[in-house]
């Protein structure tokens, strides 16, 4: 894919306007704000407290220990996918056939790993949004004319055909759908690079964040769109160093010896915000909430 038709992908996929369920969730950040957690508890402090602090170190622990979890995932399906597209032999069926059965080892590999009921509730119903997205906004319309014809014509079918049957799998209950495996999927489908792929699943968890923040009078619109341009990128800069070469080891585990797979484990995904994850966890219990999760 050329640098421009991928600036342009990041542009559709960057709209706050698509229909990815997104506002329905808060990562946790109702229940850490409930749990009064942007209150100054020091009793000596004689100065109001700065929501904006508050919310920049929330978005720093959150998107940490996310990128440490669910990066790994979207690596690894982004690759696998790109893989089956790429294959043009006659073989071409039989390598989505293997790309379809590792999305669902790693859909069921993230089901296990993510502990907290509620992140696992939003997660399949953002993920199973972006496959919905996929098939009725971004796959190529029945037109005969207006369209250019492409060499990748074939790529393009073989990939609506492959997201046609991993939805109707989520929908059967053969699989989860999980949120970072649908945006692997979605990512490689449309042709992105796996490393923008990583970025604007960051970023789009950043503005997340910060939407949530505002809905729930935090923070105002101005002020998280002052975090979105000054904190958010150095944090999302930060994180992708951190967690872009990360990833789930389930290729490897059978090819590596003891010491080698003791590596592997140190490399692979990981949660790395405890309180955050209680927190969390805690959504439901709220005696009033504005998000589903």
């Amino acid at each position: 894919m050329d640098s421009d038709h991928e600036a342009y992908i990041l542009l559709l996929l960057s709209d706050s306007n698509l229909p990815t369920g997104s506002f329905v969730a808060s990562a946790g950040l109702e229940s850490y704000v409930t749990h009064g957690f942007f209150s100054n508890l020091s009793s000596s402090s004689t100065t109001s407290p700065d929501k904006m602090d508050y919310t920049v170190n929330f978005l720093r622990d959150s998107l940490s220990t996310y990128g440490h979890s669910a990066l790994p995932f979207v690596l690894d399906t982004h690759r696998a996918i790109e893989g089956a597209l790429q294959d043009t032999n006659a073989s071409a069926d039989d390598a989505m056939d293997c790309a379809m059965a590792r999305v669902q080892e790693l859909d069921e590999l993230y089901e296990t790993m993510t502990l907290n009921h509620i992140a696992r509730r939003a997660s399949k119903t953002q993920g199973v949004a972006l496959l919905t997205l996929f098939s009725r906004g971004f796959a190529k319309p029945r037109l005969s004319q207006h369209l250019e014809t492409s060499v990748d014509s074939g790529a393009d079918g073989r990939a609506a055909s492959f997201v046609d049957r991993l939805k109707l799998l989520v929908r059967r209950e053969g699989t989860h759908g999980h949120l970072p495996i649908c945006w692997g999927v979605l990512t490689a489908a449309l042709g992105l690079s796996v490393e923008r792929s990583q970025y604007l699943h960051l970023f789009l968890q950043a503005r997340s964040l910060l939407s949530s923040s505002v809905r729930l009078n935090t923070i105002g619109p101005y002020a998280a769109q002052q975090l979105l341009l000054h904190a958010v990128r150095p944090l999302v800069d930060a994180e992708m160093s951190r967690s872009k070469h990360l990833d789930t080891g389930l290729s490897k585990s059978s090819e590596v010896g003891k010491e080698d797979a003791d590596e592997e484990v140190i490399r692979g995904p990981a949660m790395t915000w405890p309180l955050g994850e209680i927190l969390a966890a805690r959504h439901d219990l709220q005696h009033s909430r504005i998000f589903n999760s």
